[in-house]
């Protein structure tokens, strides 16, 4: 299940550095807003989230105040620097659990903290259950932009194995009614390698998911975390995860795929119909941006100083409306650490990462990997890094190649 990284002591008060503040504006700036519950739990997940009947749901009821109050106290951390936000990001668990009044509510909270930057893009993720054509024409007039829907497959058995809820067919349904309520983006999200999964069950998810005409689409492989309801169905021989053959046929039919359907790879795990679709929000954390993180284990990030928040919903409340900082832990990486985090996180994007960034023994790697068609001819001559198609299959070892 979730678990936080280690750190060093945070203070009581969120008080930053003096020289993480001052850069603020110079870099993006997001919010991310954390809702950790669901209504039921998918024998996948290990997301820091909470059900009926959990001892966590329980906050529930007092959450939408106590995230009003951790934002209170990021406008007082920030001071009279904090920028208007350019992005918003509501995650979870559901967010769309919540009424439309509360995340509402929860977004005016910021506009009068921080406003809003004009086009600010403001996103939500939901489950395709958990949206109405009445809910997403109130969401869009309260300001949200973006809807990211959880869609994971489009085949009954497979949608069975995950345990999702929601019937084949509905979240292209939820993609027309976000349409008709005037979002000016939606996001579909699948997951590949689910045990038992056919090549044509693939290729039937992605042939539904663009039927639906989404705007942004995000494919992630499944991976059996431990402590989840799938990994004791693994371990018990129940369910057989596929083979890694299974897992780059998975990836490399989602590429040709897309890209037929005129869709356009900027992440790793995502494609987009041009660059007005990108996810802003996410760009700002792989680009080192600067981002508030409300709400249960969010994590946050300003001025190189990172920080991640009490994981029980019920501790960080309490510490929030004490008006103390429900940080767990922080922590301030080093020079090395910074660059070795930008070159990791930048392969990861189709603008790659200057070769500049990289010491001699990673230009020399580049080399290698250029010689061996793991990156892109014209981008390296033009002084960058970035993967092919072969090398994104194999970004791990070709990015701690790059990263020496």
């Amino acid at each position: 299940m979730a678990r936080l990284p280690d750190g060093d002591p945070a203070p009581r008060d969120g008080a930053l550095p003096e020289a993480a503040l001052a850069g603020l504006g110079e870099r993006p700036f997001g919010l991310y807003v954390h809702v950790p519950f669901c209504a039921t739990r998918c024998g996948y997940c290990d997301f820091n989230t909470y059900v009926p009947g959990e001892d966590g749901a329980a906050a529930a009821s007092g959450y939408v105040e106590a995230v009003l109050a951790e934002l209170d106290l990021a406008r007082r951390t920030l001071g009279d620097g904090a920028p208007a936000a350019q992005t918003v990001f509501f995650g979870g668990g559901t967010p769309t659990l919540l009424a439309a009044a509360d995340l509402t509510r929860l977004l005016d909270g910021i506009r009068e903290r921080f406003g809003l930057a004009p086009g600010a893009e403001v996103t939500t993720e939901a489950n395709p259950e958990s949206v109405d054509p009445a809910k997403l024409a109130a969401l869009r007039e309260a300001g949200f932009t973006r809807l990211s829907l959880g869609m994971q497959s489009a085949v009954p058995r497979v949608l069975a194995t995950l345990d999702r809820v929601h019937s084949p067919g509905r979240p292209q349904a939820a993609v027309a009614e976000a349409r008709a309520a005037g979002f000016e983006q939606v996001s579909l999200d699948l997951i590949y390698g689910t045990p038992g999964e056919t090549a044509d069950d693939w290729r039937a998810s992605l042939d539904a998911a663009l039927e639906a005409e989404p705007d942004h689409l995000s494919t992630y492989s499944l991976i059996v975390e431990p402590g989840t309801r799938l990994a004791a169905q693994v371990r018990r021989g129940e369910l057989e995860p596929p083979s890694e053959d299974v897992i780059v046929d998975r990836f490399e039919t989602a590429e040709h795929v897309l890209a037929a359907a005129g869709m356009q790879w900027y992440e790793t795990c995502s494609w987009a119909t041009g660059e007005a679709a990108w996810c802003r929000h996410n760009l700002g954390y792989w680009d080192g941006g600067d981002w508030w993180g409300a709400g249960p284990g969010a994590h946050s990030h300003v001025g190189g100083v990172r920080w991640w928040n009490a994981l029980h919903p019920k501790g960080w409340a309490e510490r929030v409306r004490a008006g103390e900082s429900p940080a767990a832990a922080r922590e301030i990486p080093d020079a090395e650490s910074v660059r070795l985090e930008q070159v990791m996180l930048g392969l990861r994007l189709r603008s790659g990462v200057a070769l500049d960034v990289l010491t001699d023994d990673g230009r020399a790697a580049a080399a290698e990997h250029l010689a061996g068609g793991l990156l892109e001819p014209a981008d390296h001559a033009a002084g960058r890094a970035v993967l092919t198609l072969r090398g994104r299959l194999l970004a791990d070892p070709v990015t701690l190649d790059l990263a020496g």
